[in-house]
């Protein structure tokens, strides 16, 4: 405990006791020295109320505003200086949205209780009711955790929580706030354990259940999600958020066109125009412009993003997803628009980084490359900074993959892995044309496109354990342990769960996971007889490419020019190694050969994966499949020379990125 802590402490203890006058003496003596912390403003303006000194209480609360507007207790004593004014709608407003940031404040839902009761909302009054017994039925610890986990106290409420399951045992509501607290570190595994095991305990707790199906979309895990989200759409089928989860389920399956109406049933139910309604109105017009866009219908894409932007004009995730659609071209107005919403104060830092890569792109297009690349700075700058991304893991884990994969290892283990030939891994970097050779490949008669799909990272997330250890990884190195059957063990897995991605039945698949080029190793293992396709494009245009792109998720290397162009040079290596202990397993498919040449390297393609030649496959872009990756529009036109080169009028920029390639830029190739 630091100096300060032990202070601020001291002054809660006179504030428990009922010294105001001291608690609130010392708290002002305190903010002198350290005027911007938390504890002592909320101290301080808690002091104030029961000093009857109500305006300078709000004054203070303003102050704490300012620095920390999303702190749930501030809110709450907001609220309860409301009540001492007798302004009860001003009250009620501050408590719902201290319960919103943080549903685990007892005193806020007993006056919500209150306050409902007297404005004769008894419906409101009742679930407040509700939700205050629940929180004074839970053990004290527990409590005390849930309102740490609720103001964004982590790491307090973990241990805490933990040190409360050790000594006590099972309890339901402590295993689902250890979940949360695995989803905010996104150990999905211990999260969905967890909570299957409070559903065990108690089976129709239908918020744990609700937070069980999250946690399986999380692992993309869809089909048992689809299980899972069963009992509670029965007990209330119009809950708008069991069919979003619905809608996200049916997307992860490919069932974009069940996903459209599930978003167009909900849109047409949110009928008034209240700030929270327009929150929704946007979100779920959103998504289902990303469903149309997957499916290819542009004009409808097109409506719902606008929709999106009409109902929230500085949703950076909105603007972004037009720009994002690489044919759309902004107007001035609209550069205007989202110029002035990302330097307004009121915009979040999620939106304003949407935003900067919206403006990137919309600048790019009118050749106006020196703010365009100020712009794409901005956006990669924040993204970086919100980053843990270390790229030295990923070199030690090539180095043990290089250690580990030696011919010897492979010779050892011929044929171990299941012989289907069903899958084709096509992988790569992103942005490097690795979904134009889906896209190809899967305009054939034989072959099923699915997407991105997780299989292979989950297992070596399994293979990996849960104790991360960055200098000695645990995989690559636990791979010679494993015997026969485990190998065949995991390749069925493999099979069985990647099954419901194939709904045309075909007797190919795809599996397009680009990131899936560190475990080709493994995937030989597994699956000896599976085809493998390295989609490669040349350095500058691939990692410029990168730099430009906002990815919904992951890709954590792509947001600065030293860290993608060190993924770059990492990549080269590991397939050399590949190349070198597994001659002829992995077609390379330069992108710009393709695109000079489509019918022989379509070809090439063909005549590697065992397939026949069939003209559909050159043309690919009349394949009306659904595609999910940023590349949709354009693999639904003919092949062109519009992504070569790209990163030449930004030469003037990109100095560091031609250094930090290195020879890269001339040995690519091989």
């Amino acid at each position: 405990m630091s100096v300060l802590e032990a202070k601020v402490l001291q002054v809660r203890d006179m504030q428990a006791q009922g010294d105001h006058e001291a608690a609130l003496d010392a708290a002002r003596r305190l903010l002198a020295t350290y005027p911007a912390n938390r504890d002592l403003l909320l101290i301080a303006a808690i002091a104030l109320r029961h000093l009857q000194r109500t305006a300078e209480a709000l004054e203070m609360l303003g102050r704490l505003d300012a620095l920390r507007p999303d702190f749930s207790q501030l809110w709450q004593e907001r609220g309860l200086c409301h009540v001492a004014m007798r302004d009860s709608q001003n009250a009620i407003a501050a408590l719902q949205t201290a319960v919103t940031l943080n549903p685990a404040l007892p005193m806020a839902w007993r006056m919500l209780d209150g306050l409902f009761r007297m404005t004769g909302d008894t419906t409101s009054a009742a679930r407040a009711a509700g939700q205050s017994a629940h929180l004074a039925s839970l053990p004290p610890p527990v409590l005390r955790a849930k309102m740490l986990f609720g103001d964004g106290e982590i790491e307090a409420a973990e241990m805490m929580v933990r040190e409360f399951l050790l000594t006590h045992g099972d309890h339901p509501e402590a295993m689902r706030l250890l979940a949360q607290i695995g989803c905010v570190h996104e150990v999905y595994d211990d999260a969905e354990m967890l909570l299957a095991g409070v559903l065990t305990l108690v089976p129709d707790h239908h918020e744990a259940r609700n937070e069980y199906v999250q946690t399986l979309i999380a692992r993309h895990n869809y089909a048992f999600a689809r299980n899972a989200l069963v009992p509670l759409l029965a007990l209330d089928p119009l809950n708008e958020h069991y069919r979003s989860h619905a809608a996200a389920i049916a997307i992860g399956l490919g069932e974009h066109e069940q996903a459209i109406s599930i978003f167009r049933s909900i849109l047409e139910n949110i009928h008034d125009t209240m700030p929270q309604a327009q929150m929704r109105r946007a979100e779920f017009n959103l998504w289902l412009g990303h469903a149309l866009k997957a499916v290819g219908d542009l004009p409808g894409t097109l409506t719902a993003y606008h929709a999106s932007i009409g109902a929230r004009p500085d949703f950076g995730e909105a603007w972004w997803s037009l720009a994002n659609l690489k044919i759309y071209r902004f107007t001035e107005d609209q550069i205007a628009a989202m110029t002035r919403a990302e330097i307004s104060t009121t915009t979040s830092a999620t939106d304003r980084i949407h935003l900067s890569f919206a403006l990137g792109k919309a600048l790019e297009d009118r050749s106006d490359y020196a703010a365009s690349w100020a712009a794409y700075l901005r956006g990669n700058g924040a993204r970086r900074a919100d980053s843990k991304y270390r790229p030295e893991i990923l070199e030690t884990n090539t180095r043990e993959q290089k250690r580990v994969c030696a011919p010897v290892f492979f010779a050892e283990r011929n044929r171990w892995g299941d012989p289907t030939p069903d899958p084709i891994f096509v992988l790569g970097l992103p942005r490097s044309g690795s979904t134009l050779v889906e896209q190809i490949l899967a305009s054939h008669s034989q072959v099923e496109g699915t997407q991105e799909l997780p299989d292979i990272q989950r297992i070596v997330h399994e293979l990996q354990g849960r104790e991360l250890d960055f200098v000695n990884p645990r995989y690559p190195g636990v791979l010679p342990d494993l015997d026969a059957a485990a190998v065949r063990s995991m390749a069925e897995r493999y099979i069985l769960e990647t099954r419901p991605y194939r709904v045309l039945g075909r007797a190919r698949f795809i599996d397009k996971m680009p990131n899936n080029f560190r475990h080709i190793g493994l995937i030989h293992l597994i699956l000896p007889n599976a085809r493998i396709i390295d989609a490669r494009r040349n350095p500058m245009d691939c990692c410029f490419s990168n730099l430009k792109q906002l990815f919904a998720q992951g890709q954590e290397f792509t947001y600065s020019i030293e860290d993608i162009a060190r993924y770059y040079r990492t990549y080269l290596d590991l397939m050399r190694h590949w190349d070198k202990v597994l001659p002829g397993r992995v077609l390379r498919v330069i992108n710009e050969d393709l695109i000079d040449d489509p019918e022989g390297q379509i070809r090439r393609m063909l005549d590697h994966c065992a397939l026949p030649f069939e003209d559909a496959c050159l043309n690919f872009h009349q394949n009306t499949r659904s595609v999910r990756t940023p590349s949709s529009e354009q693999v639904r036109r003919p092949i062109s020379r519009d992504g070569v080169d790209q990163w030449k009028p930004y030469a003037p920029w990109l100095g560091e990125l031609t250094e930090a390639l290195g020879d890269a830029i001339e040995t690519w190739r091989v």
